[in-house]
């Protein structure tokens, strides 16, 4: 696969995700450093106010110690062997992690701490022999030690439209684009958060209080129906809005050429947000109770190449991101 990306000048980035399927093949062969029986997962937040539990075990910190790293290294070492890049799914358990006891709900966890220090310098030994880009998902519950460790080894943090915001003023407003982190990948949103048009609807406080995943539906969606408002608000501060009452197909346009004018490293454009699908993909907090992974995109792969949304989406971020590379602007 990645001979055919490079083929057609495409760079693959893999993903690595938080933990393994307790009852999987590598569960199974890594036993002797994962903490079989409890569940990793992230103390209650704004967004999921019971806090969360994913199913999976987590290393042992004593037992990778011992043990050399060699199960980390060489799963690093499997992932980069056919990639350019990779992401690094909740990058602040490289620090520490949220355990969940067994039989106790995700409120009643508490965090298990990694030597940060050795835990990174494996990875960039292994990218560094790789020459792959990293990535790290620094969002949610995370220390500024994790953003400010990603960036002194020249990795990419996570620059999120929802969470981009000036945290010294008053209110915490979203930042412009020239003021978004430079070292990091910009996106709308993630497969954990909103889509465009779920955001621009309402979708995720519907969904959420439908599952019972909210204490107080009414004052989620007072502040869903605010940060929309904020957000049409800087839309017309950048010059990318115009008239009294924009719909929603010229707004998810003007977020992208938002996105695209940021400082940056890297922007990443989800066909979620073009084509219109109001689920995300995951709810965080769920099992069986939404189809987490199993919501197809609306169109298929030549229905999205040929859709008119795209072509625009695709000119608007080219657009933006050569003028705000030149130091120029567009409106």
């Amino acid at each position: 696969m990645r001979e055919a990306a490079q083929a057609a000048d495409v760079q693959v980035v893999h993903d690595l995700a938080v933990g393994t399927d307790p009852e999987g093949a590598d569960a199974w062969a890594l036993q002797d450093v994962l903490a079989l029986g409890v569940t990793v997962g992230a103390p209650p937040d704004a967004f999921n106010q019971r806090g969360q539990a994913w199913g999976l075990p987590p290393w042992l910190p004593h037992r990778l110690d011992a043990t050399g790293y060699a199960a980390y290294a060489q799963l690093l070492r499997a992932l980069l062997r056919q990639a350019d890049g990779l992401r690094i799914d909740h990058v602040a358990g490289l620090w520490r992690l949220w355990w969940v006891p067994p039989g106790e709900s995700p409120d009643r966890g508490t965090y298990v701490h990694y030597d940060a220090d050795v835990m990174l310098a494996v990875l960039t030994l292994e990218a560094a022999r790789a020459g792959a880009l990293v990535v790290g998902e620094d969002l949610g519950t995370v220390e500024p030690e994790v953003t400010e460790g990603l960036a002194r080894r020249n990795m990419l943090g996570s620059a999120v439209l929802w969470f981009t915001r000036d945290e010294q003023a008053p209110g915490m407003p979203l930042l412009p684009p020239d003021r978004w982190p430079d070292r990091a990948v910009a996106t709308i949103s993630t497969h954990d958060l909103p889509t465009a048009p779920g955001f621009l609807r309402g979708e995720h406080v519907r969904a959420r209080a439908e599952l019972g995943l909210l204490d107080d539906v009414a004052a989620e969606q007072d502040t869903a129906d605010r940060e929309r408002r904020e957000l049409v608000e800087l839309l017309r501060a950048e010059g990318l809005l115009t008239g009294a009452d924009p719909g929603e197909d010229q707004i998810l346009v003007a977020m992208h050429a938002l996105l695209a004018r940021s400082r940056s490293r890297l922007v990443l454009v989800s066909p979620y947000d073009v084509v219109g699908e109001e689920r995300q993909p995951n709810l965080p907090g769920t099992v069986d109770e939404y189809p987490n992974w199993r919501l197809p995109l609306p169109l298929g792969l030549e229905e999205l190449r040929a859709d008119p949304r795209v072509r625009v989406v695709v000119d608007t971020v080219r657009l933006n991101r050569v003028n705000q590379a030149g130091g120029g602007r567009s409106g």
